[in-house]
């Protein structure tokens, strides 16, 4: 009897231990190339998908109703023996305490990629060294997804993701490849990770804790309540948009939460939105039909 216990426990903690924290699909359309039938797109997006889950990112035990569900969706413009041309748009989401829903929480179109990639080639990220672009852009990713997802749950709890998609940064920029420099455009990988690890923008993590834990979160227990969190937290643009205007972080939020925050706003018990249907209209006017469409 002693033995079946033990063998019960070992094969819990397997399962446990085992847990990743991603649930992700991968998506490589390469009809732009002319070729998009070839083996090697369909070799490379299974590749990815089995690199993102199948790894280990965090010390942290996730359960299954808690892994993070993302799309990796690689759009190819052009390809010449393994060197590819495209871009990229990511989309993550988080389980809402207590309900079936999830909440958008990345939204990310990064316009300009390159990386080189050998069909069948081992995909591995060493923290250490340069694990080439295409790593070096997926696991920059997955470190930022955890980042937002960290500071969704505890205040400024992210930190140390951010911080190791910053180690990424950094070796990445020895390559060359576009967006991991400063004099990159405005919308580049290199900005939105320098903008939220600096001080400025710390208001704006603080903003992402209240309006997910206290107001999302809540919402299941006290509708009301969660409601009124959430306007108080989309307070907070007011002050962040005077000091950085139309900041590269403000869109992804927007290009994430427009829909649902107008759903959020539209529905349930009734309080003063009046004010905070202005503040976004005027904060965020390329949402003016999210806005818009909000109900008194």
């Amino acid at each position: 009897m002693k033995i079946r216990i033990v063998s019960i426990f070992c094969l819990i903690s397997f399962f446990t231990t085992f847990a990743q924290e991603f649930v992700a699909e991968v998506t490589v359309n390469a009809e732009q190339t002319g070729q998009p039938n070839r083996p090697i797109f369909k070799t490379l997006e299974n590749a990815l998908e089995d690199f993102i889950n199948d790894t280990k990112w965090t010390g942290v035990e996730y359960l299954p109703q808690e892994r993070i569900n993302c799309n990796f969706f690689i759009n190819l413009t052009s390809f010449s023996g393994n060197s590819f041309q495209g871009s990229l748009q990511i989309q993550a989401s988080r389980p809402v305490f207590n309900s079936g829903y999830s909440s958008t929480t990345a939204n990310f179109n990064d316009k300009n990629i390159s990386f080189e990639y050998l069909e069948f080639q081992p995909l591995v990220y060493n923290e250490n060294a340069d694990s080439g672009n295409l790593v070096n852009l997926i696991t920059f990713y997955l470190y930022t997804i955890l980042g937002i997802d960290g500071d969704t749950f505890e205040n400024l709890g992210g930190t140390k993701y951010h911080q190791l998609a910053k180690q990424i940064v950094n070796v990445a920029q020895v390559g060359g490849s576009p967006g991991w420099t400063a004099s990159s455009d405005a919308q580049s990988r290199f900005r939105w990770n320098d903008d939220i690890l600096s001080g400025i923008f710390i208001e704006y993590r603080e903003l992402l804790y209240n309006y997910h834990f206290k107001g999302l979160d809540v919402m299941e227990k006290n509708q009301k309540d969660g409601k009124k969190a959430i306007i108080e937290a989309l307070s907070g643009f007011k002050s962040l948009n005077k000091k950085r205007p139309n900041s590269y972080i403000m869109r992804t939020f927007f290009d994430a939460k427009a829909i649902e925050i107008s759903r959020l706003l539209s529905g349930g018990p009734k309080v003063n939105i009046a004010e905070t249907v202005e503040m976004l209209q005027n904060i965020a006017p390329s949402y003016k039909q999210d806005w818009e469409s909000i109900t008194f």
